[in-house]
């Protein structure tokens, strides 16, 4: 199973910073997705896409988590060479991760 099957995702961005919220479809699932997506593991699954520090803030009356991630698009819109430079297809990215 993918996290896409339960969950969905948002994406935004600030400078050089990307934010993505992850959130479940059925509250059941909230546990298990919180306890996989731990900042470590976002940055190790973003590899060198995200230089700088993953922050996670738990929303679970939402069934959400929310993570920001500092040093991620490639220095922000005005400096980034990358075609994805608000870094929306990091949320698409994240859906592929198996559960």
């Amino acid at each position: 199973m993918k996290l896409w099957e339960i969950a969905h995702v948002r994406t935004g961005d600030k400078g050089n910073i990307s934010n993505v919220s992850v959130t479940v479809y059925d509250p059941e699932h909230f546990k298990i997705v919180s306890e996989k997506l731990t900042p470590e593991f976002i940055k190790k699954w973003f590899g060198k896409q995200v230089l700088g520090e993953v922050k996670r803030y738990d929303l679970p009356q939402l069934g959400a988590l929310n993570f920001v991630m500092y040093d991620a698009l490639g220095g922000g819109v005005t400096s980034s060479t990358a075609l994805d430079k608000h870094g929306k297809t990091l949320g698409a990215y994240l859906l592929n991760i198996p559960f």
